[in-house]
This record gives structure tokens, sequence and C-alpha cells, in this order.
């Protein structure tokens, strides 16, 4: 039995795996996100074409809709994501350090990306 555990695990390991195939973005940035539960600031991270992990204070729940603005010096972005996992981690730092680390997040999956209004085209 314990056995049957043991490759199950390693199949759903490799199974996650397969499921992030695509090249991913390892750059940290700043976003805005709305949702639900308010306005706020996230740390967007480990970027896809399909989706991305936010660090923010208060992540949104499992299934709800978010609306996420990636800001630049040429113009905005937004896309509209749903949350797919929530995650409240909590670790030890180095000895001597003030308390232990926390970080809060949610991994999004695309739904699309807005049109940007400044080049929409105008339809009255």
């Amino acid at each position: 039995m314990m056995f049957s555990r043991k490759l199950s695990r390693a199949g759903a390991r490799q199974a996650a795996a397969e499921r992030r195939s695509g090249p991913r973005l390892d750059k940290v940035f700043r976003v805005y996100l709305e949702g639900e539960r308010g306005m706020g600031l996230g740390i967007a991270r480990n970027i896809s074409e399909g989706g991305l992990f936010v660090e923010t204070r208060v992540p949104q729940p499992i299934g709800s809709q978010v609306r996420i603005t990636f800001p630049s010096d040429s113009g905005e972005m937004t896309a509209l994501a749903e949350v797919r996992y929530v995650c409240h981690l909590l670790g030890r730092g180095p000895r001597g350090a003030g308390g232990p680390l926390a970080m809060r997040g949610m991994g999004v999956r695309f739904l699309y990306f807005e049109p940007d209004a400044a080049t929409a085209p105008d339809l009255q």
C-alpha cells in the first residue's frame, strides 16, 4: 500500500511538471490587483503565457476573478484572471532575524487581456 502511494505522488509531481512545459519569466515586478476583496498591490513572479504567481497581503478566494494591471512607462496592460490556488507560507529566517518569514499569494490563470483604451477603435 505504501508503495502505491509513493508511485501516485511521484506521478502527480510528474504531471504537475508537464503542465509547466512552457517558458517562464522569473522576473519580479509590481502589479495592481482588483477583486471581490477590494484593490491592492502585488508582486508578480514566475509569469508564463498562461498565468503567474502574485504575492499579496490579501489573496482573493479560489475560483474568483481578479483584474491585474501591469504598469509601465509606455502604458498599462490589464488582464482578467482566475484564482487557481492560494498560498500562505511560513518560514524561519536567519538566526537573530526578527520573527518568522511569511509569504501570502495566489496563482492565477489568464482568461483574457483587456484591449488598450488608447488604441481600441472608436465604435461610435
